[in-house]
C-alpha cells in the first residue's frame, strides 16, 4: 500500500494541486480525472518517484516495485527487434540465468561436497532459481509473445527492428515492457491513445486479473468505466 499525504505543486505562481492525500491499496483500480492543466502526470511522476512535490510525502513500503507508462516516449533505436525489445522487460531475470548457469557449472566441477562453500554454493543456486521463477524467467519469450500480440504485434512483427515502428507502435512496445515486468503498481497516463478497438479489449482483460494495483489516466471514458473502481479528482 502507498499512502499520498497532502501533496502540493506550484506552477508559476498558482496551485497546480494543493494538499492531494489518498492511499493506493493492493489491487485497487484507480482512475485519475480532471480537466487538462489540472497535475495529473505531475501527480503521476511524483508516484513515480520521476520528480519531487514541493510540499507533502508519499509512504512506499520497501520492496514495492512501480512501473509508469508516460504519454511520451524517447523514440527507440537500440538496433534491437520487436521482440528483442520487448524482452529487455526481464533484464534481471536475464542476469538471474546467467549467474544461475556459472554456479551450476561451478558445482557440477566441484568435489567437496560436505564444505561450507559447496554448501553457499547450493544456497545461492536456490535463491537465484526462486527469484527467476518469481520474475517468469522460464518462459520470457512466450510471455512476450503473448503479450505482443495481445497489443496488436503479428508474428512477423516480431523480428523486424524497433527502429521501423511509428510512435505509436513504440509506445506499444513500451506497454509491454511494463506488462512484463508485473510492478506492484503500474501508473498509465493514457495508456490506450495508441490502441485499436481489439487491443483495448485485450488490455482490459489483462488488467482484470492482475495481481497489482492499477492507477490511470485517460480521457477513454468507456474504459475507465470499464476498469476503475475508484475514482480520485484533482
Amino acid at each position: 500500500m502507498i499512502s499520498i499525504n497532502n501533496l502540493s505543486i506550484h506552477f508559476t505562481g498558482t496551485d497546480l494541486f494543493d494538499d492531494v492525500s489518498f492511499v493506493i491499496a493492493d489491487k485497487d483500480r484507480i482512475g485519475l480525472v480532471g480537466k487538462n492543466g489540472a497535475g495529473k502526470t505531475t501527480l503521476m511522476r511524483i508516484i513515480a518517484g520521476m520528480q519531487e512535490p514541493e510540499t507533502g510525502t508519499i509512504v512506499i513500503p520497501p520492496d514495492t516495485t512501480i512501473g509508469y507508462l508516460p504519454q511520451e516516449i524517447t523514440y527507440i533505436n537500440t538496433g534491437k527487434t520487436i521482440l528483442e525489445e520487448a524482452m529487455t522487460a526481464f533484464a534481471e531475470a536475464l542476469k538471474l540465468e546467467e549467474i544461475i548457469k556459472k554456479i551450476t557449472l561451478e558445482i557440477s566441477n566441484r568435489k567437496d561436497y560436505e564444505s561450507e562453500a559447496y554448501y553457499n554454493l547450493l544456497h545461492k543456486l536456490t535463491d537465484a532459481n526462486e527469484r527467476f521463477h518469481l520474475l517468469g524467467g522460464h518462459n520470457m519469450q512466450g510471455e512476450t509473445e503473448k503479450i505482443l500480440s495481445g497489443l496488436g504485434f503479428s508474428l512477423s512483427d516480431f523480428s523486424r527492428l524497433a527502429s521501423e515502428f511509428s510512435g505509436g507502435w513504440q509506445m506499444r512496445v513500451e506497454l509491454a515492457k511494463i506488462l512484463l515486468q508485473k510492478p506492484n503498481i503500474m501508473l498509465l497516463d493514457e495508456p490506450t491513445n495508441h490502441l485499436d478497438i481489439e487491443s483495448i479489449q485485450w488490455f482490459e482483460s489483462f488488467l482484470y486479473s492482475y495481481f497489482g494495483a492499477v492507477v490511470l489516466v485517460s480521457h477513454d471514458r468507456a474504459f475507465l468505466d470499464n476498469i476503475t473502481t475508484r475514482t480520485i479528482e484533482i
